[in-house]
């Protein structure tokens, strides 16, 4: 049965315990046949990345882990230097993969280790899934995510409609990838006060989006399509019109002023 990690980044909050963990199994440990030390600078097999998102005070920070071995593709592209596993796991073969630089420098998360002369990245901790004695039968990202972000099974046992993947062959899922967001602060200049309760509408091409100005004055847009919008912000017979894109990042705006 094909083995998957699932990992919900509503529940992530950025700690890097999987990084950390990661590191600690691997780092000055050789795990033969499955995978040489991991150097302790320069690769993460789990590598959380973290994004700021907006501008001035409407600002997001987004977490997701990345486990870039984990595709189908480096099996396609080096086939005799993959491990044969029924569970689907991509386990780059430490002494046949000798000299594959090319490995490392196509797929993003294969590292080149110089001073062995081979690619690595992820394993799935194939050995300790393959240790009937282990006390830990999953891998260490997984076993180490308090508050189960990350979790790890066959496929058959998550809900993967829905679900993404940063590359379509990939043994990794994602629920709640990050979207993108627009927001500001709406006051009046005229009373040189914030404006509350006023009607904020979001139009692209496909979809159209609205909320409302907060007790601050603020507007939060959160989770829609990256895409040009036509927003609208409107009240007591006061508009304004504004063209605003997030198919490049996300929109802190400046202050907009409702006359």
């Amino acid at each position: 049965m094909a083995k998957v990690f699932y990992i919900d980044l509503k529940k992530c909050t950025g700690c890097r315990n999987c990084q950390v963990a990661c590191k600690d199994e691997h780092c000055g440990n050789q795990w033969l046949p499955y995978a040489e030390p991991q150097p302790e600078i320069g690769q993460f097999w789990m590598n959380l990345t973290e994004k700021e998102r907006g501008a001035g005070s409407h600002v997001r920070v987004s977490y997701v882990p990345v486990i870039g071995a984990q595709t189908k593709a480096i099996a396609e592209f080096a086939p005799e230097v993959v491990m044969d596993r029924d569970d689907g796991l991509v386990v780059i073969d430490p002494e046949k993969a000798k000299g594959r630089k090319d490995i490392a420098d196509k797929f993003e998360g294969v590292y080149w280790n110089e001073e062995l002369q081979i690619p690595q990245g992820c394993t799935g901790c194939a050995h300790l899934l393959d240790d009937p004695d282990s006390p830990i039968r999953i891998p260490r990202c997984v076993d180490s995510c308090a508050v189960e972000a990350i979790q790890f099974g066959d496929e058959s046992e998550f809900d993967l409609e829905g679900a993404e993947q940063l590359d379509p062959q990939s043994n990794v899922y994602y629920k709640g990838l990050p979207q993108t967001f627009i927001a500001a602060t709406v006051f009046d200049p005229a009373e040189m006060e914030i404006v509350e309760g006023a009607k904020v509408t979001a139009a692209s091409a496909d979809a159209t989006f609205e909320t409302e100005t907060d007790m601050w004055g603020d507007f939060w847009l959160k989770e829609i399509p990256a895409a040009e919008y036509k927003v609208t912000i409107q009240k007591d017979g006061k508009v304004v019109e504004l063209e605003v894109s997030t198919l490049e990042k996300d929109q802190g705006l400046p202050d907009i002023a409702l006359a």
